[in-house]
């Protein structure tokens, strides 16, 4: 099976690497993954690469994206067992599932990165017009033993309804749900919602975007171990950042991660 965007074998025209941020578990005090982020070849940010992608490059851009997430991994944390491996995909890039994501399982191969450590999450805040195909790309990696996800969930366009929809591995809950939630007594009810449904749907929740001690001690008397934030750390490009873990006090202890 094949497609098109495959064959065609368009180059990307810009250049880019990936940093590295830890989504830590605050209970085992352990990395659980690395997500990778996409930068430019001098550290601009993601901004700057994006606005090089379009329509002609998208599909290359998602491929070549996925490569270098795994041959950067490959490189840094390898070892059995070791931490998820966390790439963002475009929905909207992949065309055939079962061809777009040979490039992935080959870089695997390649790499002796295993493929059940790889994660591929996809953005609430992409608007999905084909939700069966959309499914088709979950069913797909699921087949591969690969982890999904949702990212930015509970900021984008339909909430609630895509996990009816997709019933992926993973949601990762948006900094917007997150921000103060201590004091908020609003984002506290339905971030609490948000866990239970996830419970009875058998998924694992991740916390993104904390950033002050409180809003950690919140979600841990929610019931959330995995986190991702500036708290913790701060992404670095082709490395491995220290993580800092706070203690309940308040104050940092910085641990090589």
């Amino acid at each position: 099976m094949s497609c098109s965007a495959c064959r065609d074998g368009v180059a990307v025209p810009f250049d880019f690497t990936m940093a590295f941020h830890p989504i830590v578990d605050i209970s085992t005090r352990k990395v659980w993954a690395y997500e990778a982020l996409v930068r430019g070849p001098e550290g601009q940010g993601a901004g700057w690469v994006l606005d090089q992608v379009t329509a002609e490059n998208r599909y290359a851009f998602d491929q070549a994206c996925r490569v270098k997430a795994i041959e950067l991994a490959a490189e840094l944390f390898n070892e059995p067992d070791g931490p998820l491996l966390s790439i963002n995909f475009l929905p909207n890039a992949v065309y055939v599932p079962a061809a777009c994501i040979r490039a992935t399982l080959a870089a695997a191969d390649r790499t002796g990165f295993a493929v059940d450590r790889i994660m591929l999450e996809f953005t609430e805040g992409e608007r999905i017009d084909d939700v069966e195909h959309v499914k088709s790309i979950i069913r797909e990696y699921k087949a591969r033993k690969l982890v999904t996800a949702i990212d930015d969930f509970g900021a984008g366009f339909s909430g609630l309804g895509l996990l009816a929809e997709f019933q992926p591995d993973v949601i990762k809950l948006d900094m917007a749900l997150i921000r103060n939630i201590h004091a908020d007594r609003g984002r506290m009810a339905i971030v609490k919602g948000i866990i239970a449904t996830a419970g009875l749907l058998d998924l694992t929740v991740v916390a993104e975007g904390i950033e002050a001690v409180e809003e950690m001690e919140a979600l841990r008397a929610l019931g959330i171990r995995l986190m991702q934030g500036f708290l913790f750390a701060r992404p670095m490009i082709a490395s491995l950042p220290a993580i800092s873990w706070p203690e309940e006090a308040g104050q940092a202890v910085a641990l090589a991660g």
